[in-house]
């Protein structure tokens, strides 16, 4: 009989130690949700004739277990560094750009946004880049295509 009890007891040592140890992973399947959430690659939502200036949408692609962003401006490739919380998201000012001239595109102001962008939150599937409360952009997973015209 003391046998049983002894194993019993065991067991529910054994038990305990597992349950204990089971909260250790609670982060790893919250970190996962995360980058499900911001990892891939998202296309602009134009709101102004300026955003496609150059012919080109802009994108980027988040790698966030590197931290590390590659993407395209409007008019040309970049790439950098991000960091981010459950609702933050900073961007690295060491934005490398190559380039390439785009008359009519203001690739400054497209990089300014990035830069000041301190939040993230989403609508849907529409991811949405912040400073604080102001919305700054909106991105989507799939490219923008613009309306067909009702002349062509």
């Amino acid at each position: 009989m003391e046998n049983f009890i002894a194993s019993i007891a065991a067991c529910a040592l054994l038990a305990g130690t597992l349950l204990t140890a089971r909260p250790i992973s609670g982060p790893l399947v919250a970190d996962q949700k995360r980058d499900t959430m911001l990892n891939g690659e998202w296309f602009l939502q134009p709101v102004l004739a300026s955003d496609t200036a150059a012919g080109k949408y802009p994108s980027i692609k988040f790698d966030v277990a590197k931290g590390h962003f590659t993407g395209h401006t409007g008019c040309n490739r970049m790439s950098g560094a991000f960091k981010r919380t459950d609702s933050t998201l900073i961007f690295d000012e060491r934005i490398q750009v190559t380039e390439m001239a785009c008359p009519g595109y203001n690739e400054t102001a497209f990089l300014k946004t990035l830069l000041n962008t301190n939040r993230i939150k989403r609508d849907g599937s529409v991811l949405i880049l912040m400073f604080d409360q102001t919305e700054l952009s909106r991105w989507t997973r799939k490219p923008y295509k613009a309306p067909l015209s009702k002349g062509t």
